[in-house]
């Protein structure tokens, strides 16, 4: 015959399983404070920051000024232009990055002799430090002693040769181009896990059924790839809008702004025009323009899990 449970039993039982979940609230509670602290505090602080006139050569007065930043950011030429250019960049950046990732991942995967050494190699443009990278296509652009101009002139287009970080017309394509050399590799071995993971039935089926190469990767290859396609973009979504590097070291947003764009511009109104309540103004639009980007993504995640 069972026993029935006092209450004395429940209410332990109770508080047993209150102390497990406590105990692991507690555990996770020391990463939690360095996180906030890292993160939280320096958002808060830069949102109220961006309501004054703070300067970096007085950093102890500064004068409550209302939504004065956001009016004047709002109406400056170069902070538009820096907005729409950073827009370009991490659309054009982003499409481009999934497009070729997929191509070059299905090369990858085919199994063809020496294919190994491809793979293992893929990602050297991914690991190498960003420095690295810029000057190494600086150098290539040199306009008298520069790979591509040396290329251009043997060939006989020696007319074509040019100062490509410093022409207006192709400064930004450099740009693009350097997101594209560096994260298509990491796009693209990303995909090809994803691909080595969709069962070969469903290929063997399609076959059978007449399907070619084509329709098997429309609706075969790409429907099991829109999860792992929505979390990259996401990703770089936020890593290409955010991203400072390529373009201060190579262009510093020139050639005439040719290349600004929001993380230059706003670093150029902190460290040089020493107006940090101004470019804390600048740091709330990124940072609102960031937060509905990533919605919106994520949405498109959300509706295709629950499918």
């Amino acid at each position: 015959m069972s026993s029935i449970p006092t209450s004395g039993n429940s209410s332990l039982t109770l508080w047993q399983s209150l102390g497990r979940r406590s105990f692991g609230y507690w555990l996770i509670f020391p990463a939690l404070f360095v996180i906030l602290g890292l993160n939280l505090y320096p958002t808060i602080q830069g949102i109220l920051t961006s309501f004054t006139n703070q300067s970096l050569i007085d950093p102890g007065h500064s004068v409550y000024v209302g939504l004065d930043n956001y009016l004047k950011l709002l109406k400056d030429p170069v902070f538009q232009v820096s907005l729409v250019h950073s827009l370009e960049l991490t659309f054009f950046a982003v499409v481009l990055q999934v497009l070729l990732g997929l191509v070059m991942a299905h090369l990858l995967i085919q199994e063809v002799p020496g294919i190994h050494f491809f793979r293992s190699v893929a990602m050297i443009t991914w690991v190498l430090p960003i420095i690295a990278s810029v000057v190494m296509f600086r150098f290539m652009t040199l306009p008298n002693y520069g790979l591509i101009n040396i290329l251009l002139k043997d060939a006989g287009l020696g007319q074509v040769a040019r100062n490509w970080f410093g022409d207006e017309t192709y400064a930004f394509l450099l740009v693009l181009i350097m997101h594209l050399w560096r994260n298509v590799p990491f796009y693209s071995i990303a995909f090809m896990a994803a691909m080595q993971a969709i069962p070969a039935d469903l290929y063997e089926a399609a076959r059978i059924d007449g399907a070619g190469d084509w329709r098997q990767f429309w609706f075969i290859t790409l429907p099991n790839l829109r999860y792992i396609i929505l979390v990259m973009v996401v990703l770089h979504v936020t890593f290409t809008f955010n991203n400072f590097d390529f373009v201060y070291l190579s262009t510093g947003g020139g050639p005439v702004n040719a290349t600004e764009v929001l993380p230059s511009y706003i670093y150029k109104q902190a460290w040089n025009g020493y107006a940090l309540g101004y470019a804390s103004a600048g740091g709330v639009i990124m940072l609102v323009i960031l937060v509905v980007l990533v919605l919106i993504c994520n949405k498109f995640i959300k509706g295709l899990s629950e499918q």
